[in-house]
């Protein structure tokens, strides 16, 4: 009877350490595989969004640009490619945090008869126009375009500069954060499309001092 007894505890105490071992090689494999998962994530993330990737963003010059046609806040029609020469398309945030550091520069270049600038949102925005009338860039038309125009442009960072010609070809394209890089790229945008002077897509480096430009 007391072997019985000894018997059934033994077997008792084995499945309980049998399951036990069980749960725990599940719970390992279980955290084995959430940090693969979020090993993978981590990496995908930071090749998503460093230094890299947001060189590879916009369009690289000759390529071509998308076909489109809005309507602005007073009614008139606005088009890609332009009827000017040259279409500067700004692509900001629909709350414009970053676009005064870029101010200056459009200042500058936005008397050219021959530069049509316009501006798309990623969504409507009743604050945009006032907005660049307080910063002294009336005449530059406001347009609401759309995540998946953003995405024909491969545009995910912001503010972000493209030059158009008329024939619909990209001249120049970059992420800008001041106010010389808008002036840089309308230059790099005014040179012939030709192998040597193909600007690269990406963010610029501040120039040295008596470097040229």
């Amino acid at each position: 009877m007391t072997s019985l007894r000894i018997c059934d505890w033994w077997g008792d105490w084995h499945q309980d350490v049998t399951m036990i071992l069980v749960g725990s090689f599940v719970v390992v494999a279980l955290v084995l595989c959430m940090a693969a998962v979020l090993a993978l994530f981590g990496v995908t993330h930071v090749s998503m969004s460093g230094a890299e990737a947001i060189e590879r963003d916009g369009l690289a010059p000759g390529m071509r640009a998308p076909v489109w046609s809005l309507v602005d806040a007073a009614g008139q029609v606005v088009r890609s490619p332009p009827r000017a020469p040259l279409q500067l398309i700004m692509f900001t945030d629909h709350s414009l945090n970053a676009f005064p550091s870029v101010v200056d520069g459009l200042r500058e270049i936005m008397a050219q008869e021959r530069l049509e600038i316009v501006m798309l949102t990623r969504r409507r925005s009743e604050l945009a126009e006032p907005m660049l009338r307080f910063m002294g860039l009336d005449g530059i038309s406001v347009l609401t375009g759309s995540p998946s125009l953003y995405a024909a442009y491969n545009v995910r960072v912001m503010p972000f500069a493209i030059f158009v010609d008329s024939a619909g070809r990209v001249r120049a394209s970059s992420l800008v954060n001041e106010a010389w890089q808008v002036t840089k790229l309308l230059q790099l945008a005014d040179l012939p499309l030709e192998p040597d002077n193909l600007a690269r897509r990406g963010r610029f480096r501040r120039p040295t001092a008596g470097a040229g430009v």
